[in-house]
């Protein structure tokens, strides 16, 4: 277990500075920015990344460990009931201190004694030591894909359009046309099925019967989804759910979140800053509302989440993921499919248990199991998702709603 404890702190040491490499580009005054409920802070989420490994792992498993500060554990709890009270979530952007300098000592003073933990002879909570501190570290990769999208939504905010890095993008090239790749009914094996890390709501994997069916061989373009508006498409009500066409209406949705009709066309905010909307690459910041209206108008559907996996099962994890520094959705040059990376895929599945899934116990059971309610399943990872953070089995979730993480859309269609 020694061994595998020092090959875990440096996955441990080598995430951690990642996430604070991500803030690189940031001034002091962008750290404490909420630019809506649903968005953190990136002090926040610096905070809590650290929170996680605190309670997770220090407090029960590491000996006369002595907490950084008491109150960082109703302040940067996020939803774990069984820990205690919490701070609101929507206000989050009212937590002026602690300090950006002091949350930075809050990180060093977390990764010090996490070492200490790991070098330790420890042979009694080795083992839950390791899926403890496994987990914390896919949560904080997860963070580090949120930190990105809320400071992208608190910068489209503000009227001066920051630029979070000044990177050239993907020069535009006509997409492929669309193919159909097509499955044989019968029952597919969905779920996890390997022996490394996944979460447990990927669990147990289980039989899964599917229909005959064909999926899109790419998603759906900017350029395909602007002839949906062109045709109307945010102004038929028959395309359209009817919570949907409530909201619509009251937000007075016209295009995907971060897109402008400018003089000479269409632009959007991107991390950076305002750019002509590449047509070839997929639409981006979609809520699945959308993806359903825009699937009707097409006269397909959403894949469900066993078709999306059983088809992307058979592909390589490849494509525009965190690891290629982008940022941005691309357009499809290299006929990959664009299965994984790009955009988070919605599909027409909600958010349940599989057959046989069990809650973990105490507070780690929270992680994902209690969500389990009016949320839609994405899947595929975006640009902002590292390469090891995704895997076929993954499944995000998020309510219908929702536009500012990086959503997109892939057809399918019964054959």
């Amino acid at each position: 277990m020694p061994g595998q404890h020092q090959s875990l702190l440096a996955d441990f040491l080598h995430i951690r500075s990642q996430t604070v490499a991500l803030c690189a580009p940031l001034e002091n005054e962008d750290y404490g920015v909420q630019s809506m409920p649903d968005a953190s802070p990136v002090k926040w989420h610096l905070a809590h990344t650290s929170w996680f490994f605190e309670e997770m792992i220090l407090k029960p498993f590491a000996k006369d460990y002595a907490p950084y500060n008491d109150t960082f554990t109703h302040l940067f709890n996020s939803y774990y009931e069984s820990i205690g009270c919490f701070f609101t979530r929507s206000e989050r952007g009212l937590i002026s201190r602690p300090t950006v300098k002091e949350v930075y000592a809050y990180r060093l003073y977390i990764d010090t004694a996490v070492e200490k933990l790991l070098s330790e002879k420890n042979t009694q909570n080795s083992t839950k030591i390791h899926q403890r501190l496994t987990l914390g570290l896919h949560h904080e990769q997860q963070h580090q894909e949120l930190l990105l999208t809320d400071i992208k939504h608190a910068f489209s905010k503000n009227p001066l359009r920051p630029v979070y890095m000044d990177t050239p993008f993907q020069p535009s090239s006509k997409a492929p046309p669309v193919t159909w790749i097509e499955y044989k009914e019968g029952l597919y094996e969905v779920g996890y099925q390997g022996e490394d890390f996944s979460y447990d709501n990927e669990c147990p994997s289980h039989k899964s019967y599917v229909t005959a069916f064909k999926i899109a061989s790419r998603p759906v373009t900017n350029e395909e989804y602007l002839s949906f508006i062109d045709d109307g498409g945010y102004q038929k009500a028959d395309l359209w759910l009817s919570d949907a066409w409530t909201l619509l209406k009251a937000e007075k949705w016209e295009a995907p979140l971060y897109w402008e009709k400018q003089s000479d066309g269409w632009w959007f905010f991107t991390l950076q800053g305002m750019r002509h909307i590449n047509m070839s690459a997929p639409v981006c910041h979609v809520s699945f509302y959308e993806a359903a209206a825009y699937a009707r108008w097409a006269k397909k559907r959403l894949p469900t989440e066993s078709e999306w996996e059983v088809a992307a099962t058979t592909f390589p994890i490849i494509g525009n993921l965190a690891d290629t520094g982008m940022y941005a959705p691309s357009a499809n040059t290299n006929n990959s499919h664009q299965f994984y990376g790009d955009v988070w895929e919605w599909t027409s599945s909600p958010y349940t248990e599989y057959p046989g899934y069990q809650r973990l116990e105490g507070p780690l059971g929270e992680y994902n199991g209690k969500f389990m309610s009016s949320q839609m399943v994405l899947r595929g990872g975006s640009c902002l998702t590292p390469k090891d953070h995704i895997r076929p089995s993954y499944r995000n979730f998020f309510y219908p709603d929702k536009r500012w993480q990086y959503s997109g859309i892939r057809l399918a269609e019964d054959l």
